[in-house]
């Protein structure tokens, strides 16, 4: 069963070619970091009008490297929720397209669980009911996981989500756009005791996660609590500072991660861990929580990291799975923030 999944639920333009669930034929994907990082962020409009420049070429592309013809492919899958409405409406209406034209399933795959699925793409898979974190620019998120369709969310974001601070942070420190692997980078040559950033645990049994306090104390840390848009502008910080306020808050982030994580895993009675979504491809919080798994005699089952950030091969090979429990989708479908 071959199956052509595309993805455009935010700012990367992606289509794979996956087989049977698991052997990914082809993978492409095409970034868009270098059309917003003027903005320190994604523009709707600007990702919108890139995913309509490279849907069909990415799609044409994906074929060849399967070599493969439309005409060999057994179902359409799109990722129709959750991401920005206008993007996920040009892959949803090009999967119908499709569909309608190769006479074949189309199947609406859900963004997050995908990110899920991304565990299983890397050969082994992961022992249930397992705890899955899926940590992404919009969303941070903890699940029960009993199978690639079995998923009870436990909790989720409730303001900013740990990507989207990453990339503030970022934008603060005068890192640029994406925050997340720059912030990485440069915490490796800091001190990431220099500064006591807070970490923010809710109330207890709480499985639900805020930085925005946290991405708040590294502006009033760096520019202070009056600093306007214009002292923001025309700061400077030093190499060694950029490096120690990175370090610190990434620990701060990460604390906060494996600590919530860790956490619902024991009470939940899970097998495994798994980790997913763009942030699942930090070093720092993969070395962390593969320790805590291993004191806790779980497996920790992370997304290869090319299947971290947005990607097609985990939508269409959730797809495979979702097909053969006859999980269809009709051409009325919607797409869905």
């Amino acid at each position: 069963m071959k199956i052509l999944g595309l993805e455009t639920s935010c700012d990367d333009t992606a289509a794979a070619v996956i087989e049977d669930g698991c052997n990914v034929l082809s993978s492409v994907v095409a970034s868009q970091d270098e059309l917003h990082e003027r903005f320190g962020g994604v523009v709707p409009e600007i990702a919108c009008r890139a995913h309509i420049e490279s849907l069909l070429p990415g799609v044409r592309e994906a074929l060849d490297r399967a070599d493969m013809d439309l005409d060999d492919i057994d179902a359409i899958a799109t990722t129709t929720t959750p991401g920005l409405i206008g993007a996920l409406l040009i892959g949803v209406t090009a999967a119908k397209a499709l569909s309608w034209a190769l006479d074949v399933p189309l199947i609406a795959v859900n963004h997050l669980q995908a990110h899920i699925y991304g565990a299983w793409l890397g050969g082994e898979e992961p022992a249930t009911p397992a705890l899955s974190l899926v940590v992404s620019g919009g969303h941070t998120s903890l699940y029960i996981t009993r199978g690639p369709l079995s998923h009870e969310r436990l909790g989720g974001t409730v303001d900013d989500a740990a990507g989207e601070a990453f990339d503030k942070v970022g934008k603060i420190l005068g890192l640029g756009y994406p925050g997340g692997p720059a912030i990485e980078k440069a915490a490796r040559d800091g001190d990431a005791e220099a500064v006591d950033f807070p970490r923010t645990w809710l109330d207890e049994d709480n499985y639900d996660f805020s930085f925005s306090g946290l991405k708040t104390a590294v502006l009033y840390h760096c520019v202070g609590n009056n600093a306007s848009k214009r002292d923001l502008e025309n700061v400077s910080f030093t190499r060694d500072f950029v490096c120690d306020v990175s370090a610190s808050f990434q620990e701060a982030v990460v604390d906060v991660l494996v600590g919530k994580a860790c956490q619902a895993a024991e009470r939940n009675a899970a097998r495994s861990i798994i980790l997913g979504g763009g942030v699942a491809a930090n070093g720092r919080l993969r070395e962390r929580l593969q320790d805590a798994a291993d004191a806790r005699g779980l497996n920790l089952v992370a997304a290869p990291r090319k299947f971290c950030t947005d990607n097609a091969a985990i939508v269409a090979g959730l797809a495979f799975h979702m097909l053969k429990e006859g999980q269809k989708a009709n051409l009325t479908v919607e797409a869905s923030p």
